[in-house]
């Protein structure tokens, strides 16, 4: 199946379950992961009408955007170590994975100007996670007010991998909560109206619970290109 087909299929999971909860499917952006395909399958679906392209490390970001340029809107998702951000900074429109101090401090130093930044929760608290504990989150949103190129357009992060519906459903309605907490804080440098969670075996309960950017890759545009 080629990816506009597994697009239209997505975009009618997308549908139901937004009427399901009874939310307009014009909130939720698809991000197609495109960190295991090439540059052609990436061109593929930007060709049956995504526009959003997401990358988890600073060399295959940098290979698809020597090509496409600035065609997609680019999500930085993967973790970024404080020296690769002048690699990407220049480049991405999104980075989805902002967790420490010392990385804002990098990317306010080399970003031309503003900045979208999601701060990366570790809501599950797995170890093999990176992320801030859910009661960091708030207090570390308060500490990058200094940093006058960041904004804080939301929070990401990832659901255990289980079979367990109930797990994830609380994972990612607790990540909902934290945004609903930083935004009754009123910050004008964190709106924080993203919430970026959701990925091919779970974006529907994701949905459910308010996502409004979803990471899809294996169902979207499969593992090869």
């Amino acid at each position: 199946m080629n990816v506009a087909a597994k697009l239209e299929q997505i975009r009618q999971q997308i549908n139901e379950a937004c009427r399901k909860a009874e939310r307009n499917p014009d909130e939720v952006t698809i991000i197609a992961v495109t960190k295991y395909v090439s540059v052609q399958r990436a061109k593929e679906a930007l060709e049956a009408g995504i526009q959003h392209l997401g990358e988890n490390r600073d060399e295959g970001l940098l290979e698809k955007w020597n090509i496409l340029q600035d065609k997609p809107v680019w999500h930085y998702i993967g973790t970024l170590q404080s020296r690769k951000v002048k690699n990407i900074i220049d480049k991405v429109d999104y980075i989805h994975s902002l967790d420490r101090l010392s990385l804002a401090e990098e990317i306010n130093k080399r970003a031309n100007g503003p900045i979208n930044c999601l701060v990366q929760v570790n809501v599950s608290q797995e170890e093999s996670k990176h992320g801030l504990h859910p009661e960091e989150v708030v207090d570390f949103v308060r500490s990058l007010r200094p940093f006058e190129k960041i904004r804080v357009q939301g929070l990401m992060t990832m659901a255990p991998l289980t079979n367990d519906e109930q797990v994830i459903r609380d994972c990612f309605r607790r990540l909902r909560e934290l945004r609903d907490q930083i935004q009754d804080c009123h910050l004008d440098f964190a709106p924080c109206t993203e919430l970026s969670m959701g990925m091919s075996n779970d974006f529907v309960i994701a949905i459910e619970e308010g996502a409004t950017m979803v990471r899809i890759g294996t169902a979207l545009v499969g593992e090869d290109g």
